[in-house]
């Protein structure tokens, strides 16, 4: 007998998984609440918290995770030639969340940290 695995994840369980990850913090990227390690995007919730965008390595990961399971991982136009994916909270299973979030942060922190910016001196100032 085929085991059917439950769908859905509430914002409140992504939220404590990407949490519970070293050096995953709440903070800003491009205006917006999201996930950051060292610095850098990792995730963040979208379309009134029903969307989670994760940060990948490669496009093609993006593609493997599509052809794997499709009700959960799609794209915008908008992500088309970045290398992120989305995942529909409803329809994801929470173990190949997990395991997909685990990957997204070994990637993001396999990468040297953000540089601050510094801030230039205006071009009017008197």
């Amino acid at each position: 007998m085929k085991r059917v695995q439950k769908r859905g994840m509430e914002v409140a369980a992504v939220r404590r998984l990407l949490l519970q990850l070293q050096g995953v913090v709440e903070g800003r990227s491009y205006g917006m609440p999201s996930f950051l390690l060292n610095g850098r995007f990792l995730a963040r919730f979208r379309d009134a918290d029903t969307v989670l965008v994760l940060q990948l390595a490669t496009i093609g990961e993006r593609d493997v995770l599509m052809e794997l399971d499709e009700r959960s991982f799609f794209f915008t136009d908008h992500y088309r030639n970045y290398p992120a994916v989305l995942v529909h909270l409803a329809e994801v299973p929470p173990s190949p969340l997990g395991e997909v979030i685990n990957e997204c942060w070994r990637h993001v922190a396999a990468l040297p940290p953000k540089r601050r910016r510094t801030k230039r001196p205006s071009r009017h100032a008197t």
